[in-house]
């Protein structure tokens, strides 16, 4: 789990702060609402579909950058691993929910991401995505705020694919 938490920071990192690394993600295709990149880093090359909320609610609050992810890496033998990266901490011990066409799927939280804990869950919630119309992801701030975002599922299946193929 620590393995998982230090890999999607440093691809939060990378998508959040690429200016400031001499090597920035590059963008392999944009799918619709949903876009695919890759990364050759230290420890070997990254790609990953990523979209970001179409709706932020409560919407009077400061979320900061958020993001959903399906994650590849080859050199860790990780392919097609989804996770939640919002601009701020997550409740500690809490779950983030996601809703894909009324088929949930519960993550555990660390910090400011959410990941699903096993690969077999992976497989069904990236199935479910790519079946599926629209996502609801809900969880809790640190603070105690009920955050709830949706996602639009259009372009998700090519930029899954994409990125997976470009990390082969």
């Amino acid at each position: 789990m620590q393995v998982k938490s230090l890999i999607f920071g440093l691809v939060g990192l990378i998508v959040s702060s690429a200016a400031a690394f001499a090597q920035t993600p590059t963008l392999l295709q944009q799918h619709t609402d949903w876009a695919a990149y890759s990364h050759s880093g230290g420890s070997g090359k990254v790609c990953y579909a990523l979209t970001k909320p179409t709706e932020l609610l409560p919407s009077d609050r400061n979320h900061g950058d958020v993001f959903f992810f399906v994650s590849t890496r080859p050199s860790e033998g990780v392919s097609a691993e989804p996770s939640l990266l919002v601009g701020y901490p997550l409740k500690e011990g809490s779950n983030v929910i996601v809703d894909v066409d009324g088929t949930k799927f519960t993550l555990f939280t660390k910090g400011d991401g959410a990941w699903v804990e096993n690969a077999a869950t992976e497989a069904q919630l990236v199935a479910a995505m790519k079946a599926g119309r629209a996502m609801t992801v809900s969880g809790q701030s640190s603070r105690g705020t009920q955050t709830t975002y949706k996602f639009s599922l259009s372009g998700v299946t090519a930029a899954i694919n994409n990125s997976i193929s470009a990390c082969q």
